[in-house]
């Protein structure tokens, strides 16, 4: 049997680097925000075909409540602790259907559209912006339709993305309620699963040697007013 020592060293090295998205505006740990699978452990999702890859939740729960906020305005989401590796950043949303709530509403379906994404800075290296931050504005697009929506967040470790499966994909999904919105129903939404594949370009990349010239992230286009 093995030390208690070295258990507790293995299992802090496990989570070394790791990092979660429990809370938005300053509030409570996983108070607007769904409790992910990781609250715990810091863990990653690594398949981009499991249901983990929507709001990194085996099971669906709801947040015990809602963000209120106004669109065209931004909401400033908060990772514990820093995001650590390098990677993109990027935020999608998704509206509740008229006549759901919130509280049972999973984001099935081709339902999300993405509000942000982020372009590494190329060098010698490539170097984001998001690595080493804990809290990160994401813009509310103000015309969009009011109603509650999920917010999602996802960073995608990509240190040792060189192989399939190799990429990290840190998530999960805040309720809000979005008010003063306008009337339109952005394009290009997809599901999760299914929007993004294995080999997708900026899921399946060797960062480190050679180092990349260009970087596409994967999933649709940032929509915009």
């Amino acid at each position: 049997m093995l030390p208690t020592a070295v258990v507790l060293l293995g299992a802090a090295l496990g989570v070394s680097g790791h990092y979660t998205f429990p809370k938005v505006n300053g509030g409570a740990d996983w108070a607007q925000v769904r409790r992910a699978d990781n609250w715990q452990n810091n863990g990653f999702v690594g398949d981009v075909n499991s249901a983990q890859i929507r709001c990194f939740q085996s099971s669906p729960a709801a947040a015990s409540s809602s963000l209120n906020v106004t669109a065209g305005s931004s909401v400033t989401y908060s990772a514990a602790p820093n995001v650590y590796h390098p990677g993109p950043m990027a935020f999608y949303l998704a509206r509740v259907p008229d006549g759901q709530s919130i509280n049972s509403w999973n984001g099935d379906g081709a339902v999300w559209f993405k509000v942000y994404h982020e372009q590494p800075n190329f060098g010698s290296q490539l170097t984001w912006s998001s690595n080493g931050k804990s809290s990160f504005s994401v813009p509310i697009p103000r015309c969009i339709k009011s109603g509650y929506y999920l917010l999602r967040a996802e960073h995608i470790g990509l240190h040792a993305a060189g192989s399939s499966g190799g990429a990290q994909f840190y998530i999960s999904c805040a309720q809000i309620g979005v008010t003063g919105g306008g009337s339109t129903d952005p394009p290009n939404k997809v599901a999760f699963p299914g929007a993004y594949k294995a080999s997708d370009p900026g899921i399946l990349i060797n960062i480190n040697y050679p180092v990349p010239t260009s970087y596409k992230n994967p999933g649709p286009p940032v929509f915009s007013c």
